[in-house]
This record gives structure tokens, sequence and C-alpha cells, in this order.
């Protein structure tokens, strides 16, 4: 029974599907937009609002838990400090829907749909950053 299941399959094994989206949101936050399947991003828009709920938090547990949902290599290390200290206080007033997915169409190769996923908030104070 699938029980309390909620991210798609996409045809992988469970590990190979925590890897996936552990890399894919460590590059999100690392890049600030990616672009990937329409499912992939799907699947990736809950883990990655979750991440930014516990930056939110701010706390020595939430780095914690934030390490343990991205794995421990220097990647991860990165991504946590950079999701504490730019992504998640630039969220700070919003309550929710932190991620934005912009469907770009079907990819040539194969006809898969593709999609843009990128933060809401976090765009705008990088770019106002690049102007000042």
């Amino acid at each position: 029974m699938r029980h309390n299941r909620k991210t798609p399959k996409l045809q992988r094994e469970k590990s190979h599907r925590d890897a996936l989206l552990r890399n894919l949101a460590a590059s999100l936050i690392e890049h600030r937009r990616i672009t990937t399947t329409l499912a992939k991003a799907k699947a990736l828009r809950p883990f990655a609002e979750s991440l930014v709920t516990l930056g939110k938090k701010n706390d020595l547990h939430a780095r914690r838990r934030a390490l343990t949902l991205l794995g421990s290599n220097q990647l991860a290390q990165r991504s946590v400090k950079t999701l504490f200290d730019t992504i998640a206080p630039a969220s700070a007033t919003r309550q929710g829907g932190y991620c934005r997915i912009i469907k770009l169409g079907q990819r040539q190769s194969d006809a898969a749909p593709m999609a843009m996923i990128e933060w809401v908030d976090a765009l705008v104070t990088a770019e106002a950053k690049a102007e000042a």
C-alpha cells in the first residue's frame, strides 16, 4: 500500500529517487533556477519548499535536519549555508509557495515535457544586489 507516499516514483528505486531529489535540490539552491523535466520539477517542489521552511527556523537543529536531507558532501554543506544565509531570509514573509515552475515545451530529442523551476523571492534579491 502507498500510505503517506506522495512523491512520484519517476521510474526509479527509492534510493535512486532520493539521491536524484537531493542533487536537484542542491543544484536549485546553488544556481537559483534549473531546467529539468516537468515530472522531476513537480517532485522537487515539495522537497525544496520543506528545506526553505527549515531555513526560516534558523537554528542548529534545522541546519542539521537540512544537512541530513541534502547529504553530507561539500556541495550539500555549501547549499545549506546558501539556503540559510540568502534564500530563507528572502522568503521570510512568505507563508509558502517558495518555488515557481515554468513550463518550457518539449525536449527535441525525446519530446519529454521540460520545465524550469526557480525560487520566487531569491532571484529578486540576487538581481537587486547585482544592480547595487
